[in-house]
């Protein structure tokens, strides 16, 4: 199913694809070639592309009648990027999308800077929308995220994270960009408050889903599918929900087991294949699986106001895409 989804959706959006990547080369025109280097080492590294996906196609659903959904995609590629080069400062990452974390190859100051330009970049594309509530959600887009990144950095290494503190992490850490690139796409075409609540719903929900998938992902991927080595979040301290389910349901001696194993940073491969195996037997893996099941059915059941549209069919297939993949 992955890979007939990832085709399906391919085969709609390959034409889109390549003026994204296009727009993102015209547009990023930095003064400087170091920061062109360093904004392009993650750039052109092989995202998926989906923000500006959500918001090409949102736009059109919507009947936008313009001509720059394109252009104005980018402004989300641009500022999830920025959040990136700078996560991987933060968390001390080595790889990223199977290549050397940028601060790995350049001094971590230049790429903190580097991420800066990008969001001032995403702020010009913004601009030319002439749309203030547009200017209006992509600041409070800025502002959850790097709050999330803080509360998840205030939380590292805590062995009792509850779920409720789990999903507030991952709501203003991922869902509110992809929320953003939904809504801001709703409110250029002009459409209805009901609508864009619509697609404002299907942004959370789709942007949970995600967040949940990629932590799963983290547990039952490889090294080659992910890009870097699995169990990463452990190994940086950081709870997601498929270790909080377990934990919660471990008996004592396994608890204190995954427990003593979340201490360790060099956790060795027969044993992070052990965790991986508790996980299964405590239901973990299939209950969050589930969980973001259910955020996939909700995010579709959002769209269900807008009549059937080419782009339509490409939101809806993201959103199953979002739990069914493998990368």
């Amino acid at each position: 199913m992955n890979k007939d989804l990832k085709e399906q959706i391919v085969d709609l959006v390959t034409p889109d694809l390549e003026k994204v990547e296009q727009a993102l080369e015209e547009n990023l025109s930095p003064h400087l070639d170091l920061v062109k280097q360093i904004a392009s080492h993650l750039l052109f590294s092989g995202g998926k592309r989906l923000r500006p996906l959500l918001f090409i196609h949102a736009a059109r659903m919507c009947g936008y009648k313009g001509t720059n959904e394109v252009l104005f995609s980018i402004i989300f590629e641009f500022l999830h990027a920025a959040t990136l080069l700078h996560d991987d400062v933060v968390d001390g990452a080595d790889m990223r999308r199977g290549r050397p974390a940028a601060h790995t190859c350049w001094p971590a100051p230049q790429v903190v800077l580097t991420g800066d330009f990008l969001l001032a970049r995403a702020l010009d594309i913004a601009a030319g929308t002439k749309e203030p509530r547009v200017i209006s959600v992509i600041a409070k887009i800025t502002r959850d995220m790097s709050q999330g990144e803080i509360d998840q950095l205030a939380q590292k290494g805590r062995k009792d994270l509850t779920e409720d503190q789990y999903l507030d992490i991952i709501e203003r850490k991922t869902a509110v960009l992809i929320q953003g690139a939904c809504q801001c796409a709703a409110i250029l075409a002009k459409v209805s408050r009901q609508k864009e609540n619509a697609l404002k719903s299907f942004g959370f929900h789709l942007g949970m889903a995600f967040q949940m998938a990629d932590d799963l992902l983290d547990y039952t991927a490889t090294a080659e599918q992910l890009g870097k080595n699995p169990g990463a979040d452990m190994r940086e301290g950081k709870l997601t929900l498929p270790l909080i389910y377990s934990l919660a349901r471990a008996c004592p001696k396994d608890r204190k087991w995954m427990e003593n194993l979340m201490a360790n940073p060099d956790v060795d491969p027969s044993q992070f294949k052990k965790l991986q195996e508790k996980l299964v037997a405590l239901n973990a893996i299939a209950y969050t699986r589930a969980i973001a099941r259910t955020h996939v059915d909700n995010a579709k059941k959002s769209l269900e106001i807008y009549d059937s549209s080419l782009s339509k069919s490409v939101l809806t297939l993201i959103a199953d895409y979002a739990v069914y993949r493998k990368i």
